[in-house]
């Protein structure tokens, strides 16, 4: 079978909503092989009817019990649920180096649900470089309910926006979350506010914090974002959680705001696409990988500076794509 019509062929199964299907291809995108851009071109007009909601916040805040009991609600409404759960990886190995994801066992067993871990792959957003790609897989193959549930490793969770409609920060009292959501820009992002593990002492004094916090920090679509609190492993305010991203969700339907969001989550996408596109360019002429190790290996005893380095690449480049298009004329 040739690409086009193995294409064909994996989009007709992912629109029909298979679970394997839909498995191959988010590691096709994950792993960039060929006929994965093109296989993308065509999930993208399936894709764009789900909700995706991402989980944010600090390590040890229980993102993954707040997803699981999350997913049960969504599971009684009768909502198929696709979960993307994003791992650091290994530096050298670019592997999931967690396996929190066992966890959600019970869910696991549910042919409602997917449940995908990835590795960020040096990706310092919190985000695997794929992301949005399984997510717009996983709405094609009509899950209702998408949620991203991010590393947590705190600044840099503000990429989270650019793959969400809504975006749930996740806090717990006296771990000094309030602090850091500020210097992170959390503030900012935050559709949603979920003080989790609701049953420790000075929980009163976070969200009294938080409340202050958000009063000054005016939105410019002029939502207010609900705080909610939980006890996830309890299975205590879940349902509020569902109930108040229903509500900013229908919030942003009403707004031109919600439009605007989307254009720059388009925005953003393109460019990280295109930025992919200029690297996988620079590396695929004939020499680069090992121009590139000898230049690390300078690089790593001083000879060279990283900057001249990625100079030279460059330049190798605009080189090779100028004499490709001499030979062209020719």
């Amino acid at each position: 079978m040739n690409l086009v019509a193995e294409n064909a062929s994996l989009i007709d199964r992912i629109t029909a909503g298979d679970a394997r299907a839909v498995a191959r291809a988010i590691s096709k995108v994950e792993d960039g092989v060929q006929g994965a851009a093109e296989l993308m071109k065509e999930i993208f007009p399936h894709a764009g009817r789900g909700l995706v909601i991402g989980i944010t916040g600090a390590p040890g805040a229980g993102k993954s019990s707040l997803v699981d009991k999350l997913a049960l609600v969504y599971r009684r409404q009768g909502e198929r649920v696709g979960i993307i759960a994003v791992d650091p990886s290994s530096p050298f190995s670019g592997g999931a180096i967690l396996g929190d994801r066992i966890r959600m066992q019970a869910l696991g067993l549910d042919k409602g649900v997917f449940i995908r871990s990835m590795a960020t792959r040096g990706n310092l957003g919190g985000l695997a470089r794929a992301t949005v790609d399984a997510v717009a897989i996983l709405d094609a193959a009509g899950y209702a309910r998408i949620i991203i549930e991010t590393v947590g490793v705190g600044q840099d969770e503000v990429e989270i926006v650019k793959a969400a409609d809504v975006s749930v920060v996740v806090l717990v009292p006296g771990m000094g979350d309030d602090i850091q959501a500020i210097k992170a820009g959390i503030m900012e992002i935050g559709d949603v506010f979920v003080i989790n593990k609701a049953d420790r002492e000075g929980v009163y004094a976070t969200e009294k914090e938080l409340e202050a916090l958000l009063s000054l920090n005016a939105r410019h679509d002029d939502w207010q974002p609900a705080i909610v609190k939980t006890i996830a492993t309890e299975n205590k305010g879940i349902e509020e959680l569902a109930k108040s991203i229903e509500e900013f969700r229908n919030a942003q339907l009403e707004n031109k705001l919600g439009v605007e969001r989307r254009r720059a989550i388009a925005r953003w996408r393109i460019l990280e696409l295109l930025r992919e596109r200029l690297l996988a360019d620079a590396l695929s002429v004939d020499g680069a990988s090992e121009r590139l190790e000898t230049l690390a290996g300078k690089v790593a005893t001083k000879e060279r500076d990283p900057y001249s380095a990625v100079e030279e690449i460059l330049k190798a480049g605009v080189r090779s794509q100028n004499s490709e298009s001499g030979r062209r004329r020719d």
